[in-house]
């Protein structure tokens, strides 16, 4: 009989503390991210969820078959993401560049997820294509605010 109280007590226990975390979860005052529209497009490589838990696969095994195997601009390209999801913001060289810092950053910085991609490639891409912002003051200008010298 002493055993079946213990058992209740310790189920008891467990659901309370599980009803009271649920209740302080849901009260949470930390704001979810809300990442920059698309720059263009309507639609993504595959849908908003599936990308928000496996971009990093994707990005990874395509990053492996370009290096390893040079197979470039397939569904999964970093170049993709770029020409898509780079917007202008107005904090990197005056907004004259899309950067990925307005949608990338949102959900990194959320998660404390800290992002290599850039260390070598660009971050930024020109408003046109006759815009005369050099590239390398581009990088330059990203790896100086990701506190990365050179």
């Amino acid at each position: 009989m002493n055993r079946l109280k213990v058992i209740l007590g310790i189920l008891f226990m467990a659901g309370t503390v599980f009803a009271v975390s649920s209740a302080l979860a849901e009260q949470s005052t930390v704001p979810l991210p809300s990442p920059a529209k698309a720059y263009k497009g309507t639609q993504c490589v595959e849908p908003a969820d599936v990308m928000r838990r496996e971009h990093m696969t994707f990005l990874n095994h395509q990053r492996d078959e370009t290096v390893r195997d040079g197979v470039r601009g397939k569904k999964y390209s970093l170049q993709q993401c770029i020409d898509c999801h780079a917007t202008a913001d107005p904090e990197i060289m005056a907004g004259k560049v899309r950067t990925l810092k307005p949608f990338c950053a949102e959900c990194h910085s959320y998660a404390a997820v800290k992002i290599d991609c850039f260390a070598c490639h660009n971050p930024t891409t020109p408003l046109d294509k006759t815009s005369d912002v050099d590239l390398n003051k581009m990088i330059a200008s990203h790896l100086n605010e990701a506190g990365d010298s050179q």
